[in-house]
């Protein structure tokens, strides 16, 4: 049986496996704060247990289902971008040859439910899959790109996610500076 649309869900899949891990340690987390700070005893009164465990995990799964579904945009747009700028390819075949490595990811989010109490090794799983599925990517497409726009390719790449990644974490750091010097004392 072959399909190219056998693997078309698995992306989906993926995105919702790794949130529901993340899920799971971020519901820990919060439920430990809670109790820490005295909160949870008085949320009992109100609601089951249940009932807040099972609220508190929709939120942060639809919460990380939303940031890994906007990153798999951010993706999906500079992959085609790059094969504009780069790659020879003009039908658009060589984005079919990389399907198969959606099964990388896959993987990646069905380890990460094995280790959804340990946020280190989901971050670790997660950069892993996308630094594999990058180097299965460049090897798919390395036909249709010469020398230079391999280099053109990668540089892009590097250069884009840097950045991203160094801005996203620069307003964080501004905003969590904010709030810190906000609060009095």
């Amino acid at each position: 049986m072959s399909n190219r649309y056998l693997t078309g869900h698995f992306a989906l899949i993926s995105i919702i496996l790794f949130s529901l891990s993340l899920s799971f340690y971020a519901q820990s987390f919060v439920l430990d704060q809670l109790e820490d700070l005295g909160v949870y005893e008085g949320m009992l009164e109100f609601f089951t247990e249940g009932g807040i465990k099972l609220a508190i995990l929709f939120v942060f799964l639809l919460i990380f289902f939303m940031v890994f579904s906007a990153l798999k945009l951010i993706s999906d747009t500079t992959v085609q971008l790059s094969m504009l700028f780069f790659s020879k390819d003009e039908d658009g075949s060589e984005l079919n040859k990389v399907r198969a490595g959606s099964w990388i990811f896959l993987v990646a989010s069905l380890l990460s439910l094995l280790l959804m109490q340990e946020i280190f090794f989901i971050a670790v799983l997660f950069i892993a899959a996308c630094l594999v599925y990058f180097m299965f990517f460049i090897y798919k497409i390395y036909d249709s790109l010469s020398v230079l726009s391999l280099i053109g390719f990668i540089f892009f790449h590097v250069v884009f996610w840097g950045a991203f990644i160094l801005l996203v974490g620069y307003t964080s750091l501004r905003l969590y500076n904010s709030f810190i010097q906000s609060i009095p004392f």
